[in-house]
């Protein structure tokens, strides 16, 4: 599913600085979302600027946000905000 030189951006804010960061290529991609499998239970499908997304959600509060690029069937990047001051302007619902 993910194309072999996928970009991972995630942007945590500062108060999460240590997940702020970029990957690169399946193997670390894939890696990554290994390491966030427990938080499956919690998220749900979701259009993001009518593309595929994921929200991940507490109760009602929003964790994250990800959105795929999809390039000739495989995900080529998924951007991925996870800072509480950027998702509260958003103004999603859990």
């Amino acid at each position: 599913m993910l194309h072999p030189d996928v970009v991972l951006r995630s942007d945590a804010g500062s108060a999460h600085a240590r997940h702020t960061v970029v990957l690169t290529g399946a193997a670390t991609v894939a890696a990554q979302a290994t390491t966030f499998g427990r938080l499956f239970p919690h998220a749900r499908p979701v259009l993001v600027n009518g593309a595929a997304g994921v929200l991940v959600t507490a109760g009602d509060r929003p964790l994250s946000v990800m959105a795929f690029t999809v390039t000739g069937g495989r995900i080529a990047a998924v951007d991925v905000i996870a800072d509480p001051h950027r998702l509260a302007a958003l103004g999603l619902a859990g």
